[in-house]
């Protein structure tokens, strides 16, 4: 595990079996795949429960489908068996709850811990009266559509008006329910967030020590520390949730960092608190479970143009990025060039992470990447919506344009739900796409940097020496993905409710908490004047807006091409 101030990587000894549990990158695989297992564990247990219930609602889709209109009951069992969701299970659902981050506030911090049931009844006076109008027009539209379907029905479904009367007031009714629950969306319920905290910043804890005891660290010294990071953390997911500075990009990461920072730069980061701010151990850990949100199903969503999108313009703009460093800026440090290039093509922080590991790039030179790839976000993730309304561009191609070139999978979704829906959608599996080729970027960065760069001229290079550069935590990112593709893919479409609506609810918590203490991490021990030589000339900035300016335009000219030009036939099913 890095020290602080030491470099991203691990030791260049002699790789052994004891790795396997003295190194940081399968710790993180370790424990990543734990949580994950866990949870699996919990919904599997309940899978015959879930699997009955799902096939009963198919057989009533099924056999309702054979009408030749889509009936009530066609509606129901589609929305009951869409509710089947293994996240719903009340262990996994505690586990999703304890996980939960500060709620979002507008006057008072304290309105993100704690809700009580007096304020909550005071804040749906206005809502309530809304609501149950809702309901009662969705009550009396239902009422509607069963008498003109029993007509329908009475005639066999072989009149053509009354099937046409049965579907109309069928649609008022979806429209009506819809209605109503969207209504129901703005009634706040009573929280107490803080035993939730309390008790996940404890097992949390508990995990990531148990991993640094092994690894060597003095366990009550990394424990203490841990919970001053993730005390840290917790007010920066409170001051990022506060509603007008999110809605300018100020979230949760910018101000893991902002704080760090401020306490690195001013009083000084305390011994106690910098020996557990462990900017690797965490990410990697939280890329780990990002690797179950990478689904070959949700890939294939968009099939071929957005693998275009993601897989043919993020390579050449990584490579072209980095030559022009090279060449026309003239970066002293290749490793620096090498991550902002991949920071800002490929996904933002957890490609420079895995990059930085690959090449050996120094603490102070990922943090500059990350720092530029989070101040970029912000201003993209508000800018991007905007030029796209500007231009009147469709959804899917505005979608696809901010899932390949905005650098937060978070902030990508964000953007792309300005834009509706369907933009959201695809922004994020445009993304999703993107984010394999984490894995393809670390791997042929240690095989050029380990042939090429850090090699001496005649000097062969053997395989052994390109697997130890290879950041191992990547391979746990990579088999988590294709563990729970091929599962999903098994179940058929009962897999979403194991995977997509089951597994996925722990992973993402689990991911941004071990990404917000890894941010928190960063500023901690980041010191300005460290960091102040490598901003000599600009020259990362330039290189930053030079390839992500290459990224916009290469992204926009193969998003147009490929959905509009090439595959429009796929662009209409979306």
């Amino acid at each position: 595990m890095s020290q602080a101030n030491s470099d991203v990587v691990i030791d260049r000894g002699k790789s052994s079996w004891s790795d396997l549990w003295t190194k940081e990158d399968y710790w993180a695989i370790w424990i990543g795949v734990f949580i994950l297992a866990v949870t699996l564990g919990c919904i599997w247990s309940n899978k015959s429960g879930l699997e009955t219930k799902y096939n009963e609602y198919a057989a009533i889709i099924k056999a309702e489908k054979e009408k030749p209109i889509k009936t009530i009951e066609f509606f129901e069992a589609t929305a009951k068996q869409k509710g089947l969701k293994g996240s719903s299970l009340d262990t996994v659902k505690s586990f999703i709850d304890t996980m939960k981050t500060p709620a979002r506030w507008s006057d008072n911090p304290m309105d993100s811990l704690i809700l009580s049931k007096a304020a909550a009844d005071k804040a749906n006076e206005a809502v309530k009266p809304k609501v149950d109008a809702a309901a009662a027009a969705e009550k009396d539209a239902l009422a509607a559509a069963r008498v003109a379907q029993d007509a329908a029905a009475a005639a066999s479904y072989a009149d053509a008006a009354l099937n046409a009367e049965a579907e109309k007031a069928i649609g008022e009714w979806q429209k009506a329910k819809k209605a109503t629950a969207d209504a129901k969306k703005k009634i706040k319920k009573p929280f107490n967030r803080i035993p939730g905290l309390i008790i996940l910043g404890l097992v949390l804890g508990g995990l990531v020590t148990l991993g640094a005891a092994v690894m060597g660290y003095n366990p009550l010294k990394f424990f203490l520390g841990f919970l001053g990071v993730y005390v840290l953390c917790v007010l920066a997911n409170i001051f990022g949730n506060q509603l007008t500075g999110r809605k300018y990009g100020l979230n949760a990461e910018v101000w893991s960092i902002i704080l760090g920072l401020l306490i690195a730069n001013t009083i000084r980061t305390p011994k106690w608190l910098e020996y557990s701010a462990q900017t690797e151990y965490y990410i990697k850990t939280g890329l780990v479970l990002l690797g179950a949100e990478v689904l070959f199903h949700k890939i294939m969503a968009i099939g071929i143009p957005g693998i275009f999108v993601a897989w043919v313009v993020t390579p050449i703009v990584l490579v072209v990025t980095y030559l022009y460093g090279q060449h026309v800026l003239k970066i002293p440090s290749k490793t620096l060039n090498i991550t902002v290039s991949a920071d800002m093509s490929v996904c933002g922080t957890s490609a420079a992470i895995a990059t930085a590991a690959a090449c050996r790039a120094k603490k102070e030179e990922l943090t500059l990447s990350i720092g530029l790839s989070m101040v970029f976000t912000a201003i993209m993730m508000i800018a991007m919506p905007a030029m796209i309304k500007a231009l009147g561009l469709p959804g899917v191609l505005g979608g696809a344009w901010i899932g390949g070139t905005v650098d937060s999978t978070g902030a990508v979704a964000a953007a792309g739900a300005f834009l509706g829906n369907t933009a959201m959608q695809v922004a994020a599996t445009v993304k999703m796409i993107q984010n394999v080729l984490i894995g393809v970027t670390a791997f042929f960065v240690a095989l050029y940097w380990t042939t090429k760069v850090d090699v001496a001229e005649g000097e062969k290079v053997g395989l052994m020496e390109i697997w130890h550069r290879f950041p191992k935590f990547v391979i746990g990112f990579l088999g988590v993905s294709v563990f729970f593709s091929l599962l999903a893919s098994n179940l058929g479409s009962f897999g979403a409710v194991i995977v997509d609506n089951g597994v996925l609810g722990v992973s993402k918590a689990g991911r941004g908490w071990f990404f917000a203490l890894a941010f928190t991490s960063i500023g901690l021990t980041t010191d300005f004047r460290a960091l102040a030589k490598y901003f000599k000339g600009g020259k990362p900035l330039f290189l930053y807006v030079a390839g992500q300016s290459f990224n916009i335009a290469l992204t926009l000219l193969m998003a147009w091409i490929m959905f509009y030009k090439v595959f429009p036939e796929i662009t209409a099913k979306i």
